[in-house]
């Protein structure tokens, strides 16, 4: 039995919801879920809409195409239709830090991630051992000031090569060019160690342990060409206080960094997520 994710932003107007799921019932779907938002402000309706298909004989290209032309236009329709037994692809990027990758590749390898992972790339030869342990491929595509344009030739080669769906930083310290961010806009997902935009630079636990905090965040969002500006997916805080060392405060961050970038992917990959006007609206 095919199961389908559709997923809808436009105008707010009446008569959505009904003729969205009367669609859904000619193709012979049966509804699993359905969730749906509006954004007074901005007169903007927000649905995601799951359902099985009952006819083994259905095609999802056909219900694609037939949507397109009975629904979307005359309602003039932002959307996408997914097909949830084909995995995204995601490629993860990093650099020398450890904890989010290992993460990553543990929920992935116990099956908690509904992805693919065809590699990993890295400006470093650091972190290759984790990858060939997880039987990935690990591909060092260095990446400076002085060879960017190389850099992100290799990385778009490999990128279109494998079809990626959505690409993942699990703490890779360079700046995604503006190139890579059209091709995949809204799909490039980054972890922040903070509550964005407190504590930039290099080493924001030290600034925010010497400002006495009593909580510090992490947040996940899709990469802009205004740094760390992008959508926001996920959030999450834990409390410090006098007692807690800057050792204890790295440790705490990247707890929250692993668990908050894990969550992110998963809505992301369960396609939970829907962008519009730099925000996101989140079905849980």
């Amino acid at each position: 039995m095919q199961k389908i994710t559709l997923l809808i932003h436009c105008k707010d107007q009446k008569g959505i919801i009904a003729t969205v799921t009367n669609f859904i019932l000619k193709v012979e779907g049966n509804i699993t879920y359905l969730d749906q938002h509006v954004d007074v402000e901005q007169n903007v309706f927000f649905m995601r809409l799951e359902s099985e298909l009952t006819n083994p004989s259905s095609s999802v290209e056909a219900i694609i195409a037939d949507f397109q032309q009975t629904i979307a236009t005359d309602f003039d329709m932002s959307w996408d239709l997914y097909n949830k037994e084909v995995k995204p692809k995601m490629a993860l990027f990093v650099s020398k830090y450890n904890h989010c990758l290992y993460d990553i590749l543990g929920r992935y390898s116990a099956g908690e991630l509904n992805v693919e992972i065809p590699f990993i790339i890295s400006n470093h030869m650091d972190l290759k051992p984790i990858a060939d342990q997880f039987n990935i491929p690990f591909y060092h595509v260095p990446f400076t000031k002085d060879n960017k344009a190389e850099g992100e030739k290799q990385q778009i080669e490999l990128l279109q090569k494998h079809e990626i769906n959505f690409i993942v930083l699990a703490r890779y310290m360079q700046i995604i060019t503006p190139d890579l961010i059209s091709l995949y806009e809204n799909k490039i997902i980054n972890i922040h160690h903070s509550f964005l935009p407190a504590f930039p630079g290099a080493k924001p636990y030290h600034s925010a342990f010497k400002r006495g905090v009593k909580i510090i965040g992490a947040t996940s969002h899709y990469v802009t060409e205004e740094l760390d500006e992008g959508p926001i997916i996920e959030q999450d805080i834990t409390r410090v206080s006098h007692i807690n060392s800057v050792d204890d405060f790295i440790m705490k961050g990247k707890d929250l960094e692993r668990t908050v970038l894990a969550r992110a992917i998963k809505l992301h990959a369960e396609r939970k997520v829907m962008v519009y006007s730099n925000k996101t609206v989140v079905f849980y």
